[in-house]
């Protein structure tokens, strides 16, 4: 019988894909040589025997397949791979297959012939070797060049050097090298010393910088140009003046931004601050944000970053002024404006809003029309919230046809495609969400929509999907009474009701069913379809737990609609109609700019919170809309979405543990300053501007503020339903009053987002996150880096701590600190992990912030061991402590961190990054949402 070919079997030789040998010399790449050393490594380990032969045969041929997969997966035809990048994949994938014995004793044969090698091996000499321009040219390597940049890049930075930098460079060079590869060789060998000390990440940052430099200066000059830092800096001015003509001839930037006084802008500009970028946040700005000429970029991140303020500056009376005000904030990475703002702020095409809100009639005319919209909103970067619950659910009668419905789930495998097909322009992927209200009869059908088992025709594997969950399906759980499902075509008027109006008129529903008035209905376990609702957000990461009573009895805008769902990333609660697309401007406070080791530094949050509101409001004016909907409600409403980022980071400013009452009060009284700067920053420009047009009737006018509402969603909840905290410290009394008086500019104005990508910018931890692990690898649509936490290090190198050995104990304990013996229990309690870290104390937090929100926050939750159990008892615990909504619930798998080099597996740059992530999760999450990178790129 012949055997079956092991899956990613080696294929051989691969064309025109080279090695390059320790000596400089190349030859072609052959997989087979991978197949012996790892036969030969198992062997040594496991001997030789008939049996363990093989075992071994089999073993070593999907390992073989795996490594080549990986080294091929972004190869070209001029492809040169080094000979110890290809033994850090090796090494790499007998980790992750659990061959730990095999990978330990290839590691230390490693090591060894390492050190035998320098002992023999005189020093490599750069001289002779040539380098090959883009346009076929060839040339002497200008080593003197190479090593100034690398000094420049070390330049100021404690724990670097550039030697290492050099040294790691000479092993990938060869004659004949290009240009481009020669650059990279350089930031890739810094790459590889951030896991020994974290300030190399902003070595390679500097390195890709002067990459990036050399791209701009000649794109902008029209011949080869190159410069180093304080050169550049010298001429940014010049520089900055040729980037804004180029850009509007290009017909990328707006001819707008040429009618500024651009002398008085250069002026202001800070070209120095172009080094304060961590690796991940500039590939991250490199990749998908600087514009560029047919993949060329020709903006530099000061010049990206005044050209956001500019654009956001352009209705000022004062432009320079606020165009400066708005850069100061921005460069210095106190504030971050979303990931569309920054996309399309200045540009031709200024879609600046991170979030757009729908509801579907139920109506086929009404079906296919938002699929329309979605893809219009989705094409200039904005994340979607669909409410499908007005559609009739299986079953139902079509009046037009005679006929029964099919029911919800069809029109969302569409709704899916759509979100696919539509990818942003290239940027990221597109995404949306679809919330069901729990009532609906199609329900437990919405569910299952994103099982990996049943019929594909009802399935939707790359949409999000949340459950809308009324306070009375939640009552009736903790009851353990039944609970009714209806079609909405036979109950209409639950969509729009909610508290206890929703209870009363629920309940009539339900009689008139029982008198046979109502022809879809089922009847269900209330606590049975709240444990499959559990089950599959465990099973699937979908759908998530949303609450719609705390979204609306909090609402200031109650009076002008209702809330129907959240977005994309559920911190948005807008209304949204038929005739309104709900629309919202985000942007967060990076909050560690703004601690000090003594606490909050509040001045300096004020003067941040006033400036960024400014900033949000006059996106609603300058944005471009793509559907009238969308332009009608943001002009009449003007919502923005203030939040913050960096939390975790202004914990260990401080000294203060995530799981601790200390934090806790932390989370309080932060949002409770940012709340009140925030609102009286929107009621400032009030009496600027004018208020917002529906502000007559709204909450803000009757002097009820965000702290007010929370008594009232308490008049709605009987005996113990609520558990939350009312303390505060400030004036709000005054406050209060002011509102009043003078109005309020915008109908909402705070909202914690993810900050996926936006926190990667500023080189601080997403949102409000736990921190996932203190060294790992992170991947987004930029590649796989290596993150280390830095304060962590800090503080081990305090205590003469860090060293070799604790970055292995770091790698084969997942990053984590509990079980290393010699590390202090102060500081493995300040730097436990998030699956180190009860959610309860999660939970806590964000009750303590919601208080003060106007909108919601986006809140992960995370799970060492799930069971149902916790899971029950953590979802209702969120709900009693008055929480909005939830994101994400993040589970362990089997296998965490590699325990392995992390060498090799750093960022798009390296051709041969990984092919499977490196961090994964037990429930299968979007590619965007992975647990390496919480939080969903579409928001910001």
């Amino acid at each position: 019988m012949a055997e079956t070919p092991e899956r990613n079997a080696p294929t051989g030789t691969s064309p025109g894909v080279r090695v390059i040998r320790r000596d400089g010399s190349v030859s072609p790449f052959d997989a087979g040589k991978i197949s012996v050393a790892l036969t030969k490594a198992f062997l040594a380990v496991e001997g030789d025997d008939a049996a363990a032969s093989s075992r071994v045969h089999h073993v070593v041929a999907a390992l073989t397949g795996q490594v080549e997969a990986s080294l091929l997966r972004h190869t070209g035809p001029e492809t040169a791979l080094h000979i110890e990048h290809i033994q850090d994949i090796v090494e790499l994938a007998l980790m992750r297959g659990g061959h730990h014995k095999v990978a330990r004793a290839y590691v230390l044969y490693r090591e060894d012939r390492a050190r035998a090698r320098e002992q023999r091996t005189p020093k490599r000499e750069e001289n002779g070797l040539t380098v090959r321009s883009a346009d076929g040219t060839v040339s002497p390597l200008d080593w003197r060049r190479v090593t100034e940049v690398v000094e420049e890049a070390v330049a100021g930075l404690e724990g670097t050097a550039a030697e290492p930098v050099l040294a790691e460079t000479r092993r990938n060079l060869y004659d004949g090298i290009s240009a481009e590869e020669l650059a990279l060789a350089q930031i890739m060998a810094a790459r590889t010393l951030v896991e020994q000390e974290p300030n190399y990440s902003y070595v390679s940052a500097r390195l890709l910088l002067d990459k990036l430099r050399g791209e701009a200066l000649t794109h902008l000059a029209g011949e080869q140009r190159q410069a180093g830092q304080r050169q550049l800096a010298e001429r940014y001015g010049d520089y900055f003046r040729d980037y804004v003509r180029r850009g509007v001839e290009l017909e990328l930037l707006t001819p707008e931004l040429r009618t500024f006084d651009l002398d008085r802008i250069a002026e202001a500009i800070h070209p120095e601050r172009d080094l304060d970028f961590g690796f991940l946040g500039l590939q991250t700005l490199y990749d998908r944000y600087f514009l560029h000429e047919r993949g060329t970029r020709f903006e530099l991140p000061q010049a990206f970053f005044m050209r956001v303020a500019m654009g956001l500056a352009l209705r000022e009376d004062d432009r320079e002024a606020r165009a400066v005000e708005f850069y100061e904030l921005l460069s210095t990475f106190h504030f971050m404006a979303s990931t569309p703002t920054l996309f399309n702020a200045g540009t031709t095409r200024p879609q600046l809003s991170s979030c757009f809100l729908t509801t579907v009639d139920d109506d086929l005319d009404a079906i296919f029309q938002s699929y329309q919209n979605n893809a219009l909103l989705a094409k200039y970067s904005g994340g979607l919230g669909n409410d499908w619950t007005p559609v009739r659910g299986l079953g139902a009668h079509i009046k037009g046809t005679n006929g029964q419905s099919q029911g919800v789930v069809p029109f969302l495998k569409i709704a899916n495609d759509t979100a696919v097909a539509v990818n942003q322009g290239g940027k990221r992927k597109g995404a949306a969400c679809a919330y069901l209200e729990t009532w609906h009869v199609d329900i437990e059908e919405f569910l299952d929509l994103r099982k990996n088992t049943g019929d594909e025709r009802r399935r939707t594997h790359d949409m999000n999907t949340a459950n809308w969950v009324p306070d009375e399906f939640l009552r009736r759980v903790e009851a353990d009474t039944t609970w009714t499902l209806f079609s909405p075509d036979e109950v209409p008027d639950l969509h729009d009701a909610y508290g206890n109006a929703f209870a009363e008129r629920y309940r009539e529903y339900e009689a008139a069913a029982d008198r046979g008035e109502i022809r879809v209905f089922r009847r269900v376990r209330a606590v049975e379809l709240w444990r499959r609702m559990l089950t599959m957000l465990f099973e699937t990461g979908h759908p998530w737990i949303t609450f719609k009573d705390p979204c609306n009895l909090r609402s200031p805008q109650q009076h002008a609609g209702v809330v129907h769902s959240s977005n994309l990333c559920t911190e948005i609660t807008l209304n949204t109609s038929v005739d309104e697309v709900a629309v919202c401007n985000l942007g967060s406070v990076n909050l560690a700019r703004h601690v000090t080791r003594d606490g909050l530094d509040a001045e300096r949050l004020e003067r941040t919170v006033t400036t960024a509101v400014r900033m949000l409001d006059n996106v609603i004016d300058i944005n471009f809309y793509t559907i009238p909907e969308a332009r009608r409600a943001n002009l009449r409403h003007r919502p923005v979405g203030l939040g913050l980022m960096g939390y975790q980071e202004a914990l260990f400013e401080q000294g203060i543990a995530l799981a601790s009452d200390a934090a806790v009060e932390f989370a309080d009284r932060s949002m409770e300053h940012l709340s009140y700067y925030a609102i009286a920053a929107s009621s400032t420009l009030a009496e600027e501007r004018g208020s917002y047009q529906s502000y007559e009737g709204s909450l803000w006018s009757r002097g009820i503020l965000p702290i007010d509402s929370l008594r009232l969603l308490a008049e709605h909840r009987t005996g113990d339903a609520l558990d939350v905290d009312y303390s505060s410290t400030l004036d709000w009394n005054t406050l209060r009053q002011r509102v009043r008086t003078s109005g309020m500019r915008n109908s909402n104005v705070l909202a914690i987002a993810p900050t996926a990508t936006i926190s990667n910018i500023c080189g601080v931890g997403q949102s409000i996150e736990p921190q996932f692990r203190n060294l790992f690898v992170k991947s987004n649509m930029s590649g796989d880096f290596t993150v280390v936490n830095p304060h962590l290090v800090r503080d081990l190198k305090a205590r003469g701590l860090w060293d070799e050995v604790m970055v292995s104990d770091l790698k084969y304990f997942d990053g984590s600190l509990g079980a290393i013996d010699r590390v202090p229990d102060e500081l493995k309690a300040l730097y436990a992990t998030a699956f180190e870290v009860d959610s309860r104390w999660l939970v806590d937090a964000a009750s303590r912030r919601q208080k003060w929100i106007d909108q919601a926050q986006s809140l992960n939750l995370y799970l060492a061991a799930p069971s149902g159990r916790k899971l029950d008892e953590l979802y209702r615990y969120a709900w009693h402590k008055g929480l909005k909504t939830t994101y994400y619930l993040r589970a362990q798998s089997a296998t965490h961190v590699e325990k392995s080099t992390l060498r090799g597996t750093d960022g798009k740059l390296n051709a041969v990054a990984p092919a499977v992530p490196t961090v994964p999760t037990a429930p299968p999450e979007p590619a965007a949402c992975r647990i390496d990178d919480p939080g969903c790129e579409a928001c910001q």
